[in-house]
């Protein structure tokens, strides 16, 4: 199992280089399956590894002119705002044990991992979504103002999302950059590695516990293997087909959504 976590550890980052989405949402699963971390501990632990790898990541992207830094920051103030709410006022706030109608009882561990799923699947979708001819960044870039509002709106929304279920955001990012703004699609995977990365390892910062200190040597192994990943995700991104690569990645996350919510499924029934 360990060996696996490894290799899929690299995979996450070499997932997150291609298309600057992606790593949380196979970053919490790793944890969760493969290295047997709870729930709760697994997102948070996931912020760090994905954090760390994307702000490698939007370093390369930035050197390169890649990234669009004032529409970064009009998304991370916010985000920051959004994280805190998930971090300390919901997920707190969640009872350990959930009584549903119908006799169903869920504890904390698999709501959580039950909502991810959920958000892996319109994550998904968004991708899948991306590739229509009517959805691509072909179209003229934007030349009007930005609507600022609309982007604070968002990235309090990608925040809150990143605080509570462990993942980034890209998924969320890239497509407002893509199709609200009219960014390129390389220099929109650029601008999202720097927000997730900024909004990651916050989401981290607000989290760790010195209970959880004990995972860190685990927690620097996998950052490390997921750097590389996405060192090597950068170098094939401007070798292969966005179209084609979004597409099996949005039907991939599916069928590992699928599986998630089946798991989870058998667990409470």
């Amino acid at each position: 199992m360990l060996l696996l976590g490894y290799i899929s550890s690299f995979i996450m980052g070499t997932l997150l280089g291609l298309i600057g989405a992606g790593g949380s949402i196979l970053t919490v699963p790793i944890l969760f399956y493969l290295f047997g971390q709870d729930a709760v501990i697994a997102t948070t632990n996931s912020l760090f590894i994905v954090g760390t790898a994307a702000l490698v990541g939007a370093f390369i992207r930035i050197r390169n002119g890649d990234a669009n830094i004032k529409v970064g920051i009009l998304f991370i103030i916010p985000s920051f705002l959004g994280i805190y709410i998930a971090r300390n006022l919901i997920l707190p706030a969640i009872p350990n044990v959930l009584v549903f109608p119908f006799g169903i009882t869920l504890t904390k561990s698999p709501l959580i991992m039950t909502v991810f799923a959920i958000v892996m699947t319109f994550s998904a979708f968004a991708m899948i979504r991306s590739n229509d001819p009517n959805s691509q960044e072909s179209s003229k870039p934007k030349t009007e103002p930005y609507d600022f509002l609309a982007i604070g709106f968002k990235g309090l929304t990608v925040g809150m999302i990143t605080g509570f279920v462990g993942a980034g955001g890209g998924f969320l990012i890239i497509p407002a950059l893509v199709l609200l703004l009219k960014f390129s699609i390389r220099q929109a995977i650029g601008t999202s590695l720097a927000i997730i990365a900024a909004n990651s390892l916050f989401g981290f910062a607000i989290s760790f516990t010195p209970a959880q200190s004990k995972s860190c040597p685990l927690l620097l192994i996998i950052s490390i293997l997921g750097i590389g990943g996405m060192i090597l995700g950068q170098t094939l991104s401007s070798k292969m087909n966005e179209k084609y690569l979004k597409s099996g990645f949005g039907y991939f996350t599916l069928a590992v959504a699928s599986s998630i919510l089946f798991d989870q499924g058998l667990r409470v029934f």
